[in-house]
């Protein structure tokens, strides 16, 4: 099959800033790649920090101007509501944009539509049901909590299935009233560009919604330095999460990280074998391998360790690599050609650090394009650094453990702590694991399936602060406590005549 380019692809991807659509100030673009073939099919505006206050401004303006702060919850509920219908009705084309952009199989792309959908919908629905705190006390005093949304909240999100990321910070950011410049990654900014036509029909006012394309070190440094940007909610690598904690620092912003994981699947002796290895083929071939929750070390317990790893490379090598609009993907192509060459560097380190029983290079029938087999390295040491460093590609280690004491030491032995899956039919020992492992979120038995009510993010490197249900209303609010004095006024008299 052929390398496919879908219609109606725009000739160039321009800024969104107070209601339209704009060049950067100073005229400079990038090349945007198609991952099957590396070859610049469109340019896309670069923002710098003359375009970021640009947007700031709009949103500033909308902010303390504006109707949506101001609108009752129930109207921007509605507002919320028709956008996620929008994005239900368009599925299909986003998905199919969003799989061109990135490399994703169509199936998973569109799957990730359907989610952004539905974090729309969540939110709409949980700020109409929203309850602060009360309390009482009768006849003396009563206090209560008003939230208040904060202003500008910018958000930079990652290139990995980008248009349901954005939609996780969007929704919460202007459910509570907030205004926003969005940061998409340089990689993939052709979903996000999406988002303007999609908020107009739906009626969010102008200068609410800002959007400004361009490299982390320019756009995305001035968004994070900005004084009138008071909340940063960024998902990316560690490395970069330390760059914005460090330069946000000054101006004391309010910080969401969701950042890298290496996070370990622990298969005990007991398990459902069947079920345990489909979901680690899942947990770190799915998405192409480029995701933050991946499964990327499979520890597993030494009486069954040599069935799982014959089994589990034998299913690997069955995973369909294919063009990204093939229905029949598993595997697409990896994003950029950068990204290609970091995979494929820990490839070839891989050889060196373990046993090679799947994959190991680029899938036969694919000469060009960023493809790469799903690869499986067995009998893996702990300070290897396919190990301990993320990979974010179809590349997994497995490690053997005897104890259950052994498996703890060795899931929690990485700088990471975002995810963690376990598999065992023991009952006390499933959820005594849970609670010592280092993660932040804990998959007893299946894997990886959401609940958006439940926090996420991650401990250690792997992130800083939560998201998901009222802790995104949190994030995204000001607390502000009101006290009220029911009966006569408790208060010491100095200076008394």
């Amino acid at each position: 099959m052929t390398a496919y380019t879908p219609e109606g692809l725009p000739d160039r991807i321009q800024h969104y800033i107070d209601g339209e659509f704009v060049d950067s100030i100073d005229g400079d673009t990038f090349e945007v790649l198609n991952p099957v073939t590396n070859e610049t099919y469109v340019h896309a505006a670069a923002g710098k920090k003359a375009d970021v206050e640009r947007a700031v401004a709009a949103a500033r303006r909308a902010f303390t101007e504006g109707p949506w702060p101001r609108m009752l919850p129930r109207e921007r509920s509605r507002v919320l509501h028709r956008i996620a219908d929008l994005v239900e009705s368009r599925d299909q084309r986003l998905a199919e944009l969003e799989s061109f952009d990135s490399g994703l199989p169509i199936t998973q792309a569109l799957g990730q539509a359907r989610r952004a959908a539905e974090n729309f919908r969540f939110f709409a629905d949980l700020i109409v049901a929203q309850a602060d705190d009360a309390f009482k006390v009768p006849g003396k005093q009563m206090n209560y909590v008003n939230r208040k949304p904060i202003g500008v909240a910018g958000l930079i999100t990652p290139w990995n299935t980008p248009f349901m990321l954005e939609s996780w910070k969007l929704g919460p950011a202007l459910a509570t009233g907030n205004t926003v410049v969005l940061k998409p990654a340089e990689f993939t900014p052709l979903s996000a560009s999406l988002w303007a036509g999609i908020f107009e029909e739906a009626g969010l006012p102008k200068g609410v919604f800002n959007l400004v394309n361009g490299l982390g070190e320019d756009a995305g440094d001035a968004l994070v330095k900005h004084p009138d940007v008071p909340l940063i909610s960024f998902t990316g690598e560690s490395s970069t999460g330390q760059l914005i904690f460090g330069n946000a620092a000054p101006y004391l912003k309010g910080l969401s990280m969701e950042l890298g994981g290496k996070s370990p699947a622990v298969v005990f002796a007991d398990a459902d074998l069947d079920v345990a290895i489909d979901a680690c083929i899942f947990g770190v071939f799915s998405l192409n391998g480029e995701r933050c929750t991946a499964g990327s070390r499979i520890l597993v317990q030494r009486e069954v360790y040599d069935e799982f790893v014959e089994r589990y490379a034998a299913q690997a090598k069955r995973v369909k690599v294919g063009h990204p609009h093939d229905p029949e993907t598993e595997v697409g192509a990896l994003v950029h050609p950068e990204h290609y060459d970091k995979v494929m560097s820990y490839v070839e380190l891989g050889k060196t650090e373990g046993r090679l029983v799947a994959g190991g290079g680029r899938p036969e029938g694919f000469p060009t394009g960023n493809y790469v087999a799903p690869t499986v390295f067995a009998d893996v040491a702990p300070d290897a650094r396919i190990f301990q460093e993320e990979i974010f590609g179809p590349v997994v280690a497995i490690t053997p453990f005897d104890t259950e004491e052994e498996a703890l030491a060795l899931a929690n032995d990485t700088k990471y702590g975002l995810a963690a899956y376990i598999w065992t039919n023991d009952l006390k020992r499933a959820h005594n694991f849970a609670q010592s492992v280092e993660a932040g979120m804990v998959w007893l038995n299946s894997n990886n399936v959401r609940d958006l009510r439940t926090p996420f993010g991650g401990v250690k490197a792997s992130g800083l602060g939560h998201e998901g249900g009222y802790r995104s209303i949190d994030f995204y609010t000001d607390q502000q406590s009101v006290h009220i004095t029911l009966g006569a006024p408790h208060n010491p008299t100095f200076g008394k005549a």
